[in-house]
């Protein structure tokens, strides 16, 4: 028979079960009791899209050379690592992103245009662009996004793609799924605009 512990020795046994077994709960149950803040700009731990709760997956600072652009933080109803992960989940998602910067919106929807089409196959890219064009021409109207200025891009099961400018919605929804995942792509695909914040967007430092 197996030697019996003291009560002493019990008690501690099963507090260092009980620690153990916090330290093996996902990363996203610790992130969601805990806002990041970013350069002054603070992404909750939580928000509601379409009706449904999403956590923090991961938020992080897009750099060009030395110069900070703009953070950004993936919201997603459970954890993500990859955009395979990220695709395979059926519900809402949200991509938040807050300038740093003031940057000319049109030159900021050129970008995002060349991103989607470097993270694609052409033929998948093609299809796409009346849909390209139309979210171009959204940045354009607003000329310039100013330093604290935020837009989200948000997938809605059953609604489509919604980007909201500085609080106010733009326009009818993308319908297309693979449009909001080319989206994505600009920052979670193969050829990301920033190494480093899709390795932060995924959780993975």
């Amino acid at each position: 028979m197996p030697a019996r512990l003291s009560r002493p020795a019990a008690l501690t046994a099963l507090a260092l079960t009980g620690l153990l077994a916090l330290s093996a709960l996902p990363a996203m149950a610790q992130a969601s009791t805990t806002a990041q803040v970013l350069h002054g700009v603070r992404y909750e731990p939580g928000v509601e899209v379409g009706g449904q709760k999403l956590l923090l997956n991961g938020a992080g600072t897009r750099y060009k050379a030395v110069f900070k652009v703009y953070t950004a933080g993936l919201y997603l109803e459970q954890p993500a690592r990859s955009l395979q992960e990220v695709a395979a989940l059926p519900g809402p998602k949200r991509m938040s992103v807050t300038m740093l910067r003031d940057i000319d919106s049109s030159e900021l929807g050129k970008l995002f245009s060349r991103g989607m089409e470097d993270n694609m196959e052409r033929s998948a890219f093609s299809k796409l662009v009346p849909g390209v064009l139309r979210m171009s021409q959204i940045f354009t109207e607003h000329k310039r996004l100013l330093a604290g200025e935020t837009f989200l891009v948000d997938w809605i099961p059953g609604h489509g793609t919604q980007i909201t400018v500085k609080g106010r919605p733009q326009g009818e929804p993308f319908k297309e799924p693979e449009f909001f995942m080319a989206l994505l792509g600009i920052w979670l695909g193969p050829h990301p605009a920033d190494e480093q914040l899709k390795k932060t967007l995924l959780g993975s430092e």
